[in-house]
C-alpha cells in the first residue's frame, strides 16, 4: 500500500509547495483536508493519526500542539518549524552531516527539518569544525542572503502588491542578534559560542548566499577538506571561483548546493547556494521523507 501523507499547515509558503510537488509522485497518498475544516482541531487530528507521515509546516506554538494530537505509535513527524530543532528528542533532518546522522533519519520518528539560514551556515561550517580549520571556540560572523519568499505569504504579498522604495533595496534584518536559528548554527556544529549573524533579504523571489569568512587558511586547503567531506553527495557541490560575481538566486528552484571557495593564501571566503524553498525548507523535507520511508532519497528532487 501506498503511504499516506498529510500536510498540517498546506496553505502556507512551504506546506503548498510541498504539497504541489508531492501531488506529482504516484507512489504516495496525500490525505486532504476540506477547506473548511483546516482549523478544526478534530479534523485535523482524525487525519494526522492516519497519516504513515506528517509534515508540520506551522508557527512554533501550533506545531507543538499538533503533535501532542497524534496518539499513536507509527505515524511519523517532520516539523518544518523551530519548535524542535535543538531537542535531544528529535533528529535534526540534515543527512550531509555524516553517515550516522542518515541512519537516524531513516529509523526515527520525529524529525526537525533544519531553517534556510542554518542550512547554508551548517553546510560550510561543519565539516571545517570536524576537521580543525574552525575551532570550537572561534568568534565566526556569517552574513546570508536570501529571497522573499523567505518571510512567508505576507512578505511575498508587500513585495509583489505593496512594495515601497525601501523594498527595492537589500535590507538587514535580525538586528538584535537573536534570529531563531542561531541556537541551531551553534549546537548542530558544536560551537561554544553564538555566531556573529547579519541575514538580508532582497528583492528577489528564491534563492539564497550564506557565507562566512575564514582567516589564517589556504584557499586550497578549505577548498579541499570540503570537497573531501562532499565528494560522495549527489547534491552537495563544491568550487572554486576567483572571478566574476556571486547571485544570490544562483541555484533557484534547484535542490541541489553549491558551496563556493573563493579568497587567497591568508582569507578565504565560503558562500553556500542554495534555494531556500528548495534545500532550504521544501526539498529538504522531502528529502527526509524519501529517507523515512524507503524511497529513493532523491525521489521528487531538482537536482
Amino acid at each position: 500500500m501506498k503511504p499516506k501523507i498529510y500536510i498540517d499547515g498546506q496553505a502556507g509558503t512551504t506546506g503548498l509547495e510541498i504539497y504541489q510537488r508531492l501531488s506529482l509522485r504516484e507512489d504516495i497518498e496525500i490525505l486532504e483536508i476540506d477547506p473548511g475544516k483546516r482549523k478544526d482541531e478534530q479534523e485535523r487530528k482524525k487525519l494526522m493519526n492516519e497519516a504513515d507521515l506528517v509534515f508540520l509546516c506551522l508557527p512554533d506554538d501550533a506545531a507543538i500542539k499538533a503533535v501532542s494530537l497524534i496518539e499513536n505509535e507509527h505515524t511519523k513527524v517532520i516539523d518544518a518549524s523551530t519548535a524542535h530543532r535543538t531537542l535531544d528528542s528529535w533528529v535534526y533532518g540534515m543527512p550531509e552531516l555524516n553517515e550516522e546522522q542518515r541512519q537516524k533519519i531513516k529509523t526515527q520518528r520525529w524529525i526537525a527539518n533544519p531553517g534556510c539560514h542554518a542550512t547554508g551556515f551548517i553546510l560550510g561550517v561543519y565539516p571545517l569544525v570536524q576537521n580543525g580549520a574552525i575551532k570550537a571556540n572561534q568568534s565566526i560572523v556569517c552574513f546570508s542572503l536570501t529571497g522573499y519568499s523567505g518571510g512567508g505569504k505576507k512578505m511575498i504579498e508587500q513585495y509583489e502588491k505593496n512594495k515601497t522604495s525601501d523594498l527595492m533595496a537589500p535590507r538587514i534584518y535580525g538586528l538584535n542578534q537573536m534570529h531563531k536559528h542561531l541556537s541551531e548554527m551553534k549546537k548542530i556544529c558544536g560551537l561554544e559560542g553564538t555566531p556573529v549573524f547579519y541575514p538580508v533579504v532582497s528583492d528577489y523571489y528564491r534563492g539564497m548566499a550564506t557565507t562566512i569568512s575564514i582567516e589564517n587558511h589556504r584557499k586550497q586547503e578549505i577548498y579541499d577538506i570540503l570537497n573531501n567531506w562532499y565528494k560522495d553527495s549527489s547534491l552537495i557541490h563544491v568550487s572554486q571561483r576567483n572571478e566574476g560575481m556571486i547571485s544570490g538566486n544562483e541555484m533557484a528552484k534547484k535542490d541541489s548546493v553549491e558551496l563556493i571557495v573563493y579568497g587567497n593564501d591568508t582569507r578565504v571566503g565560503v558562500t553556500v547556494l542554495f534555494d531556500n524553498l528548495g534545500k532550504g525548507a521544501c526539498g529538504a523535507a522531502i528529502q527526509n521523507m524519501n529517507l523515512m520511508l524507503g524511497f529513493n532519497e532523491w525521489e521528487g528532487l531538482n537536482l
